[in-house]
């Protein structure tokens, strides 16, 4: 995907060229089955971003964020409305929804905000054609919310 997508939402196995898509779960998010990772106090304290070594949760100043599953599935987003897809990329609301949080970093809603309508619809389009992978992802854990 040309956008990046895959470099956060797709978990990565680890090869003899480093890491690499593990195709069986592309654009799934953090693998529910994976271990949280943990960073020290004193990383963050110290300006320190620590991310997953798939590189599907990042933990930092806002917290813990984990990245969403963006296949098709009904535990990604294969149950929203186009309109959600656009509001979360263009205004960063979580889940597309005007009463949700704000998407956290590493997202970077920022970037795509001023993409045109056509190109949004294609990738909602492309989203919704992939292989539904069933990944429930961890919420988004707050700074200081362990």
């Amino acid at each position: 995907m040309a956008m990046g997508c895959n470099d956060c939402h797709s978990p990565k196995k680890m090869g003899p060229q480093g890491p690499y898509i593990d195709t069986t779960r592309t654009l799934s998010g953090f693998p529910s089955n994976a271990p949280v990772p943990v960073a020290g106090a004193d990383d963050i304290k110290k300006g320190l971003v620590v991310f997953s070594g798939d590189l599907t949760a990042a933990i930092g100043p806002w917290g813990t964020s984990f990245a969403a599953n963006i296949t098709s599935d009904a535990t990604g987003i294969g149950a929203w409305k186009e309109e959600q897809f656009k509001n979360a990329l263009r205004h960063g609301k979580y889940k597309g929804l005007d009463a949700e949080r704000m998407m956290v970093p590493p997202m970077p809603w920022q970037d795509f905000r001023n993409l045109s309508d056509a190109d949004i619809e294609a990738i909602f389009t492309y989203l919704q054609s992939t292989k539904p992978v069933n990944n429930v992802v961890p919420a988004f854990r707050p700074a200081g919310k362990g």
